[in-house]
């Protein structure tokens, strides 16, 4: 696994657009809909393999209202301020070497993720909780050596005992023993996946995708493609569907 993208939702139509229009005092020209369905019905975009909803409220942007949103977006980031108010809500699991990366963005962006340093000893340690794809066999074989040395550390640090493992004096550690944590947190290689709830806007997202497009991780890839399927994604990419 490259990237996974679940529960996604975008969610702020009908305030950005009513923004857009103050400066003009053109609200009498919007002819977007706006409409609350059964409460006991749900909407969904498709968005790849993923099913998005967006928001409770059924959003139709009318010609009117589209035309002035792509002239402003077409206009730039001074201009396109409404899609700051267009907000995405997903939760992303990915490998610790892409948030680095995407931890650059840190305008108009929110995060909560899984703790590594609290809960890195929650469960056994796996091939899937890393992104290998691309490993020959031979650096495979490596990954999954290193994940016998995390889940040998992993049962020392639950459990305590003797690390028979090492060169050093015999000694027994107790249960929950730091020194044994840092074995892992030291050792846990940045191919580790983490997931992460996020809160961004359109505008983080233009500013994403036209720097990241075409960049040489898969992830960066993926996830431009993941922009492209969003709801009137071409208020962010510039092309017309």
């Amino acid at each position: 696994m490259a990237i996974k993208f679940e529960h996604t939702e975008v969610v702020g139509w009908e305030h950005a657009i009513r923004g857009m229009r103050n400066p003009m005092n053109s609200w009498n020209r919007s002819d977007s809909l706006f409409t609350c369905p059964d409460r006991d019905q749900e909407l969904y975009w498709s968005v790849g393999e993923t099913d998005l909803r967006s928001e409770v409220i059924k959003t139709t942007i009318g010609p009117n209202d589209h035309d002035l949103m792509m002239r402003l977006a077409n206009g730039g980031p001074v201009h396109a301020k409404y899609r700051r108010m267009i907000a995405v809500y997903m939760d992303i699991t990915a490998p610790l070497y892409w948030w680095k990366e995407f931890d650059t963005y840190k305008i108009g962006t929110v995060a909560n993720s899984c703790s590594t340093m609290h809960k890195i000893a929650a469960k056994e340690f796996t091939l899937e909780d890393f992104s290998y794809e691309h490993l020959t066999f031979r650096v495979k074989n490596i990954l999954e050596d290193l994940i016998d040395e995390l889940n040998h550390y992993r049962n020392l640090y639950l459990n305590g005992g003797d690390d028979y493992w090492t060169d050093s004096d015999d000694e027994d550690y107790e249960p929950k023993d730091k020194r044994i944590w840092w074995q892992m947190i030291q050792l846990l290689p940045s191919s580790y996946n983490q997931k992460r709830t996020i809160m961004l806007n359109y505008e983080v997202l233009n500013n994403i995708y036209h720097s990241r497009k075409d960049h040489k991780l898969d992830e960066w890839r993926e996830f431009c493609e993941w922009i492209e399927g969003l709801p009137y994604s071409e208020l962010i990419t510039g092309e017309e569907k």
